[in-house]
């Protein structure tokens, strides 16, 4: 039993050695890239939100502008992460309390298929479809709860499937943009995406940054993935 103790202890120690640390350079200059781009961003985006209120309020689902969800950020700290809603109001509690579509909200991987959801608003498939919905996410960047680039934030569920990489996982700041999402996004599945996230913590740098913003933006104009 003693020995079963050490060799978890061990393993535990060991996976936290293997985090790469990043320098203050980095984290110095992808906090101002953040900040600028996101500032820059939610100005430019402003016709989008007016838009999208006018849709909401005047829609045939009338209800708040943003879907704020409490999604896990750096270190295990929550956050609300803010969305345009595209779904019903309550919608969460809706999934939650229908046993059946819960479970298979789980078995594929913490979605449905927006065809077979019935939270999600016909306006919400226009948003999900163009990931316009995703634009208010700037403001959680310009915040700091996120970062441009980053493994995406997860909902508290789904931190089980990282297992025992998640401090790996949660040692840095959560993104809009990430490995997985131009690697093909709701395509790609657990345990695919865990590696792929986790691959971006071991060789994040400035310019590897750059190149997954821009295969990011190349994937949104291809729509792959999204919904």
């Amino acid at each position: 039993m003693q020995n079963q103790i050490e060799e978890t202890e061990s393993t535990e120690i060991m996976e936290k050695s293997q985090i790469k640390k990043q320098s203050l350079t980095y984290l110095f200059f992808k906090r101002l890239t953040d900040s600028v781009l996101s500032l820059l961003a939610l100005i430019g985006f402003s016709p989008v939100f007016l838009g999208v209120w006018i849709a909401n309020r005047f829609g045939d689902n009338k209800g708040p502008l943003f879907f704020k969800q409490t999604r896990i950020g750096k270190n295990g700290k929550p956050f609300k992460m803010y969305k345009f809603r595209s779904m019903i109001v309550n919608a969460d509690e809706i999934l939650h309390s229908n046993i059946e579509l819960y479970e298979k909200y789980v078995e594929n991987n913490y979605k449905l298929e927006p065809d077979e959801d019935p939270r999600i608003t016909k306006l919400g498939r226009w948003l999900r479809r163009t990931s316009i919905d995703e634009i208010p996410q700037f403001i959680n960047i310009l915040k700091g709860d996120m970062s441009i680039v980053g493994p995406r934030p997860v909902v508290k569920e789904e931190l089980k499937e990282y297992g025992d990489r998640v401090d790996k996982f949660l040692s840095v700041k959560p993104g809009a943009m990430g490995l997985w999402q131009a690697s093909g996004r709701s395509n790609i599945g657990y345990p695919e995406r865990c590696d792929l996230e986790l691959s971006y913590v071991d060789h994040a740098s400035y310019w590897y940054d750059v190149k997954i913003m821009f295969k990011n933006i190349i994937s949104i104009f291809k729509n792959t993935g999204a919904y």
